[in-house]
Formats: C-alpha cells, structure tokens, sequence
C-alpha cells in the first residue's frame, strides 16, 4: 500500500481508517505504522482529528491486530508458518521465514519484556505476538503489556508528527533511522520511573 493510499483514507475517513489501518500493519507489517502515525499527528493541526482521539483509535487498530496474530500462534507452530510464507499466498504477506524466527528468537531471550519493548521494533512489534501465543503466554497480561508499548509508540510519534506539522514526512525518516536509540531512550526513561516510583513507595512506609 502506497504511502499517498494511506494518507487519503486517514484524510477522508478519520478514526476509523486509522484503526484499521493500525489493525492491518499489525498482520502485514510491510505498511509503515511511522507513515500512518506521524501524517495523524500532522491532521490533528487541520482536521477535527484529536491527539488524544488519533492515539486511542491506533492503540485500538493495534490490540486488535496483536489478538489476531496472537491467535495465530496458538494454532500455528513455527514450521507452519514458515511453510506458509514460502508459498504464492504467503508471499503477498512480503514477509519472509527470517522475520519469523527473529520475533521468536527475541520472544525467547526477552519472555514478558519482549511483548513491551517489542512494539518499538520494526516487523517485531508486529510479528511478537505469534511467539507470545506459541508459548501459551497469559492473555491478559499480554493485552496489558501491548496496550502499553503500543500506548507509548502512538503517542510519540503522533505528537511528533503534530510538531512537525508539513514537515512530518521528516520524521517518519528520522524514526525510521533511529529506532534502536529510540526504544533505548524509552526504556531507560522507564527504568527510571519505576525506580523513582518505588523509592518513593518505600518512603511511604
């Protein structure tokens, strides 16, 4: 899918192409989330389309996408899918057997960790939740940890696509480029929260 089909459906359509096209990058991950996220963020500044509504509707398009592939992993096993991809209808996925094992080989050093930090990572963060229900992994905990990295995902690169105004196709670049500095960032200003969070609680006491 072009970048200009995306950018006319969210123009025309609003929260629901957003959903949608959130739900379907989660299951074909070669159409850029940076892409649909960042010209939202720009929207927001001509349209009726909020921050906050545009983050909520991908979040949405997003658990959405995660409990289809989730699913996927509980019916499936690794050979399947790799079977699949090598066949005519698994190669209008445009993935290919690699991205597979990479999602699986980052699901099985990082366990809970991976579902989160995951999201941050370009085909991982779709691909991740193939692992997670390959692994019987606790649905609802794995609802709550995508929701959160999806949550966080969203809502940077919308406001970052808001900042940017007509620049956005800018940042969809630059994020693109930098996207392991990105989720380092991200997961040290988390590490850091939660150690303030917990001296805190344990002044509490």
């Amino acid at each position: 899918m072009s970048t200009q089909t995306i950018t006319t459906l969210i123009d025309q359509y609003g929260y629901l192409a957003i959903i949608l096209l959130i739900a379907v990058e989660n299951v074909f991950p070669p159409i850029p989330s940076e892409v649909i996220l960042t010209f939202t963020g720009f929207l927001t500044l001509t349209t009726h389309l909020t921050i906050w509504g545009a983050t909520l509707a991908a979040t949405f398009g997003s658990i959405i996408g995660a409990i289809l592939l989730y699913g996927v992993g509980q019916l499936a096993s690794l050979n399947r899918l790799r079977r699949f991809l090598n066949t005519r209808l698994g190669r209008l996925l445009r993935l290919k057997p690699t991205d597979i094992d990479r999602a699986a080989k980052f699901f099985n050093q990082h366990g809970g960790v991976a579902i989160f930090s995951g999201r941050f990572i370009p085909v991982v963060r779709s691909l991740i939740s193939i692992p997670a229900g390959m692994a019987k992994f606790p649905f609802w905990p794995f609802i709550g940890l995508s929701t959160l990295g999806t949550l966080i995902w969203n809502t940077v690169l919308i406001n970052a696509g808001c900042l940017a105004g007509t620049h956005w196709q800018t940042v969809t670049i630059w994020f693109e480029e930098w996207t392991w500095i990105i989720l380092l960032t991200m997961l040290l200003l988390a590490a850091v929260g939660g150690l303030l969070y917990y001296l805190r609680k344990r002044r509490s006491i």
